[in-house]
């Protein structure tokens, strides 16, 4: 009896070669709005069952979950960890059946690509060369013209992203968008594990002294977040100020006049903090802790910290306002980290107006 069998035990089925695919996509897949693709190179962990139980919680159990575990050389550039990357596919699968897939699709490259590495590829264009893309020229270019093939043979109608990977999501949802492929890309937030280290295939490449200096990454993160959530607690205590803004910096003159130093001290903070800008202060904070790793042994050496606009991943400046992403890679003896945090400038300030 085929596992696609809806009465059979809840296990995904292997499908190794496109013809498989699309006979299961053919007769198993389910209504239209309700079959759901989650894209990985395997070395599944929880990060990637989180995005499978999404898909399927999207989709409802009627619906159709199929994962993709394919190693995509064309992302890999020269020098890089293509060979030693994490071959577990009987692993996934287990993984991926127990998160809730119908189908894990694992094709060889030459499945994939049937005439070698393909001459027309798809551009991620100016945003694909910023940040991950200046590291490694034209890995968004591999993942884009990957991810089409996926989408093309999949047909999914939401296809399920990890937010880790920020800049490789909105480069996705760009290609879908100006393309116009008819599919939902959904992000779904970064998980992390219990001391803080955003979840990756790579983890398992650190010793624990590496470890110990990775965590560098999100302490960063977090400091950069409660920096701002000051400095917007600041902003909605200077708003509350009698006449606000204009008369927040006079307030503090006369505490000082009459002795209360402290609240002088106080005030004038806030006083500042109602100015505006904050872009800066919330990078300094992050660099700070990653300023710190960097003597550490062994010593996180920086890639880079970016504080950026999602709409094209291109720096903010220090009086932003809006949604924006604190980006940061780094390299921890030969293992290379990425990690992000989703920040909100102006929050208090737009709740108020």
């Amino acid at each position: 009896m085929s596992l696609f069998d809806r009465k059979s035990p809840a296990r995904a089925e292997l499908v190794p070669t496109v013809e498989d695919l699309e006979y299961v996509r053919s007769h198993f897949g389910g209504r239209p709005g309700e079959n759901a693709v989650v894209m990985t190179m395997g070395a599944l962990h929880e990060g990637h069952a989180t995005l499978i139980r999404a898909a399927r919680e999207r989709v409802g159990a009627g619906g159709f979950v199929v994962v993709t575990v394919f190693v995509n050389p064309l992302q890999f550039g020269e020098g890089e960890d293509l060979d030693r990357y994490p071959r577990t596919l009987d692993a996934d699968l287990e993984l991926a059946s127990a998160a809730g897939a119908d189908a894990v699709f694992a094709p060889a490259v030459d499945e994939v690509y049937p005439g070698g590495r393909p001459q027309v590829r798809i551009t991620a264009g100016p945003m694909g060369d910023r940040l991950e893309g200046a590291s490694r020229p034209g890995h968004f270019d591999g993942v884009l013209t990957v991810v089409a093939k996926l989408l093309h043979l999949t047909r999914p109608d939401l296809a399920f992203f990890g937010q880790k990977d920020a800049q490789q999501l909105a480069v996705i949802r760009r290609m879908v968008t100006d393309l116009n492929f008819p599919v939902e890309v959904v992000g779904v937030p970064t998980v992390r594990e219990t001391d803080g280290l955003a979840l990756s295939s790579r983890n398992r490449y650190l010793s624990p002294g590496e470890r110990r200096t990775a965590l560098a990454l999100s302490r960063a993160l977090f400091a950069a977040r409660d920096r701002l959530a000051a400095q917007e607690a600041l902003h909605a205590r200077a708003l509350a100020l009698p006449g606000a803004q204009e008369r927040a910096e006079t307030r503090a003159e006369a505490l000082s006049r009459i002795g209360e130093a402290r609240a002088a001290a106080d005030a004038h903070a806030v006083a500042q903090a109602a100015e505006g800008g904050g872009a800066d202060a919330v990078r300094a904070a992050a660099r700070a802790v990653l300023d710190e790793a960097a003597k550490a042994e062994p010593p996180l050496v920086l890639d880079y910290l970016a504080l950026i606009d999602p709409a094209d991943f291109t720096e903010v400046g220090d009086a932003h306002r809006g949604e924006a992403i604190l980006a940061v890679a780094a390299r921890v003896g030969t293992t290379r980290l990425i990690d992000n945090i989703p920040l909100t400038f102006g929050a208090t300030q737009g709740a108020a107006s």
